[in-house]
């Protein structure tokens, strides 16, 4: 930490050239993690296309086993209430 303290503008140019982050030390233990915002992003995206991932895995092991109700009954549940509201 001291380090990154004295040397901060060395610490950014190396974060913006490598796009790596930078572990800060407290007492020999790693305590706080230093990155760009453009590599900070892209963590954030990929955090967001696994997320999606998993949902949509979720979603085809859910069918397999038979739950849930097919796409065409959903929309025609969905269309009879619209219906209803509109003619309310």
């Amino acid at each position: 930490m001291t380090d990154f303290k004295r040397h901060t503008a060395e610490f950014l140019a190396q974060l913006k050239t490598t796009g790596e982050p930078v572990v800060l030390m407290i007492n020999g233990k790693a305590e706080i993690v230093v990155q760009d915002a453009k590599s900070y992003q892209r963590l954030l995206d990929l955090a967001e296309r696994l997320e999606t991932i998993e949902a949509v895995r979720e979603g085809l092991e859910s069918m397999k086993r038979g739950e849930g109700r097919p796409a065409e009954e959903v929309f025609a549940s969905i269309e009879q209430e619209l219906l209803a509201k509109a003619g309310a």
